[in-house]
């Protein structure tokens, strides 16, 4: 009797050991934390982000949205602060932040090519001589000495710096604004044929919306030639999320489509919003993002 007291008391002990580990490998397990989204505050950004967004809604991915200026945002990704940065204008438009962080930053996906950056005129500009960007010195007072940009601290902004000084344009000074600041002062000019150069990029709502707008051609290079949009990651994202570093790989969008999101924004829709619509007329993108197709 004994022997069969002590053989049950035996199988209980064993059995309370093996519910006590399982117990603590559960509670041991690591739970994957929401993944830390920045999205730059510019319209391309917030369309391409916000329909990456939705996807990752419909599939069921937890996520954290972090605002912050550029600078900020690429510092904070290079430090393991954010996960995943949407989106940078690689090699040319930033690439002083590149300089600055990139040893610390991985290139996960190319979402569009072809983008382009550099000062841009109304085409009676253009059609009057203005087609360079050497030809604006010796011209300032047609323009009010002034070329007419966005938020400081973008990498357009930087870049357009290095123009004034690569382009002896000293009579000239680069006014800070806002984007919808720049777009709304040159459409101002357009609609009384006044003369007006302002940073510009595509993709953008305004050469949807203004027709006539010229790049003015970039000689010596310093705007670079065309950029890539492109998804940053910290250090070691890819192997510590690799299901949701394989979403990011999977997704892909043309300029064009960029630009009619864009151009919802600019009439009112939140971006939100926006990239919902766009989605509900391409319901592919979902099973290509998600792999479900």
């Amino acid at each position: 009797m004994r022997h069969n007291v002590l053989k049950v008391l035996a199988c209980l002990v064993i059995a309370i050991a093996l519910i006590g580990a399982g117990c603590t490998s559960q509670e041991e397990s690591p739970t994957e934390e929401p993944v830390r989204i920045g999205v730059v505050q510019w319209d391309d950004s917030r369309a391409t982000g916000n329909v990456f967004l939705h996807i990752l809604d419909e599939g069921g991915h937890e996520y954290e949205i972090v605002s912050a200026d550029l600078g900020g945002l690429y510092q904070a990704t290079s430090q393991g602060d954010i996960d995943v940065l949407i989106q940078a204008w690689l090699p040319a438009t930033q690439a002083s932040y590149w300089d600055q962080y990139g040893d610390s930053l991985n290139k996960a996906q190319v979402v569009s090519s072809g983008a382009k950056i550099g000062l841009a005129v109304p085409d009676y500009v253009y059609d009057s001589g203005i087609t360079t960007v050497e030809d604006l010195k010796g011209n300032a007072s047609k323009f009010d000495g002034r070329i007419t940009g966005i938020e400081p601290g973008a990498g357009i902004m930087v870049t357009t710096e290095k123009a004034l000084e690569e382009y002896n344009l000293e009579e000239y000074e680069l006014y800070s604004s806002s984007t919808v600041g720049m777009a709304t002062e040159l459409q101002d000019k357009m609609d009384n044929e006044e003369w007006i150069v302002a940073t510009l990029w595509r993709p953008h709502w305004t050469f949807a919306r203004m027709e006539g707008l010229k790049f003015l051609e970039d000689p010596k290079g310093v705007y670079g030639g065309s950029d890539n949009l492109v998804i940053l990651t910290r250090p070691g994202f890819e192997e510590d999320r690799p299901e949701f570093y394989q979403l990011i790989q999977n997704y892909e969008m043309d300029l064009s489509d960029i630009e009619s999101i864009m151009i919802d924004i600019d009439e009112g829709q939140s971006p939100e919003e926006a990239a919902s619509n766009w989605l509900a007329e391409n319901p592919e993108k979902y099973d290509e993002v998600l792999g479900t197709q």
